[in-house]
């Protein structure tokens, strides 16, 4: 009976764990993906970027609504865009923002409405 407890206790402390490592609650991550798309904002990156994947994952599924390019399927955008790394970030003014960005700072570049911090 007690490994069957013991197995239990552990099992929801995953799960715990796994819904706490997300960075941004999944509204304020949906909000920012929505202006981000709606300014013309534009990420760039390739799916063997390891610093592309912990972007994505900033915004969890929210991600879904961001303007991406996958720069190894469309290399000519990508070069067009004068992309040196993985993943930047675009803005319609020319702004590129490189490197693994949290959701504040791509807020702020983008003139999106932040919710108050605490």
């Amino acid at each position: 009976m007690r490994p069957l407890l013991l197995f239990a206790a552990t099992a929801a402390s995953v799960v715990a764990a796994g819904c706490t490592q997300q960075s941004a609650p999944i509204t304020e991550a949906s909000t920012l993906a929505a202006c981000l798309t709606e300014r013309g904002v534009i990420m760039y990156g390739a799916d063997w970027c390891s610093h592309c994947q912990k972007q994505k994952g900033l915004f969890g599924d929210a991600f879904s609504a961001v303007n991406y390019v996958e720069c190894p399927d469309e290399p000519e955008r990508c070069v067009q865009a004068g992309i040196t790394g993985y993943p930047t970030w675009v803005f319609p003014g020319g702004q590129k923002l490189e490197g693994v960005q949290q959701l504040p700072s791509l807020a702020k570049a983008a003139g999106c409405a932040t919710s108050p911090t605490p």
